[in-house]
């Protein structure tokens, strides 16, 4: 999006009333949201400078509008509109294809991963409870944002007709996919409000707190969702709403306030721990500390990685003539694409509770008793008596 689009609206709108028409049939100047298109005579192109607030594009290269015969813009035959031609603004040395499918590679192998710990989590039942089930959600939030990604990169990144001509049903895909990415960070902030109230409230009702929980990790992301759709709706975005410019501020604020949130909650969880470990450690070190205390600290550890603090700590994506951009974007490619494989590890196949139940289950399934153990021992010892029986009828 154009950061400037109105005072760039404005200022052309003043240009090319200032600018006398071409003689005979023209098209007339107009804004596509990016670029001011001067007054063009019939049959002719008009080029302008590419913008630099689009990732991707070169400012040194150049776009270009097409005026028809009849005076009229050029329009793209799916959409019907006005379309300026901006694929010009990317070298083919610039070609992301290998990061994208670095993209797609990881959301796979970590969508396999979070629907097999749903799977395991659904399957055995004397697991549920309310820790789970916020992992559960936790794990459909992932699964439901990674599935999207794959969507959006196999239906419109790879289909440049579609991105061009930017339909409805893939701006809609669009507006989903920035949902499930808010829930991401909901939910972890779920997690985090989950173990700190149950570590620092004595007396909780857990289903009261889950109830406000699911509430929250589902319900939060709606407004500020729908707020950014209707405000590229009006502003006809192009390009299926896909560029990555400066982050959206109804997106932004719901992110930083969960990331803080979860801060302060991690803060203040490692200092109840450490005040419950000193409390239970004794003079001179004779009580260990309570199982429920080391066991909370292991969570907290566990969580950690997953409250979003990664995101504060990372920099500002690099302009492509940085040296180390193509290095900061497979970096990028891997350690977001993998944040469901990493959820499923911590929560699932490092989950002692959930070992053990699959060890349990293991062991029944490959467990073969000797087949007609009884009737085996019978029939031996008929046979080694039928020889005395018969010396004694001798």
């Amino acid at each position: 999006m154009n950061p400037n689009e109105e005072e760039d609206r404005v200022a052309c709108a003043l240009a090319n009333n200032q600018t006398a028409p071409p003689p005979g049939v023209y098209c007339e100047g107009t804004f596509d949201q990016w670029r001011c298109w001067p007054p063009t005579p019939a049959n002719s192109t008009a080029y302008a400078a590419c913008p630099d607030f689009v990732p991707g594009f070169r400012p040194e290269l150049w776009a270009h509008k097409e005026c028809t015969a009849t005076g009229t813009w050029w329009t793209h035959p799916e959409t019907g509109r006005p379309w300026s031609n901006y694929t010009t603004c990317v070298k083919p040395e610039d070609d992301v294809s290998e990061i994208i499918a670095v993209y797609e590679a990881g959301y796979s192998v970590s969508l396999v991963a979070l629907l097999l710990s749903l799977g395991i989590l659904f399957y055995f039942k004397s697991l549920r409870c309310a820790r789970i089930t916020v992992h559960m959600n936790l794990f459909a939030s992932f699964a439901a944002n990674n599935a999207l990604w794959l969507a959006w990169y196999g239906l419109v990144v790879r289909a440049p007709d579609t991105l061009e001509a930017s339909p409805g049903w893939c701006r809609a895909l669009n507006a989903t996919l920035q949902y499930a990415l808010l829930t991401n960070y909901t939910w972890m902030l779920c997690e985090g409000v989950y173990l700190h109230t149950v570590l620092v409230s004595a007396f909780v009702s857990e289903r009261r707190l889950l109830r406000a929980l699911l509430a929250a990790g589902w319900l939060l992301p709606v407004p500020p969702a729908a707020l950014n759709a209707a405000r590229r709706a009006a502003a006809d975005d192009p390009l299926c709403w896909m560029d990555e410019g400066a982050p959206r501020p109804e997106l932004a604020v719901l992110v930083c306030v969960a990331v803080l949130l979860n801060l302060g909650f991690l803060c203040n969880i490692v200092r109840v721990l450490c005040t419950k470990l000193r409390a239970g450690g004794g003079p001179a070190g004779a009580q260990r500390p309570s199982a429920t205390a080391l066991h909370a600290l292991r969570a907290t550890c566990l969580l950690a990685p997953l409250l979003g603090l990664q995101y504060l700590l990372t920099p500002f994506r690099p302009p492509r003539t940085a040296s180390w951009w193509l290095a900061y974007e497979y970096v990028s490619a891997l350690s977001t694409s993998l944040q469901g494989l990493c959820v499923a590890v911590l929560y699932c196949f490092c989950n002692g509770e959930v070992l053990a139940q699959l060890r349990r289950r293991w062991r029944v399934l490959t467990f073969r008793p000797r087949a007609n153990s009884t009737t085996n021992t019978t029939v031996s010892f008929v046979r080694s008596a039928a020889p005395g029986a018969a010396e004694d009828k001798v």
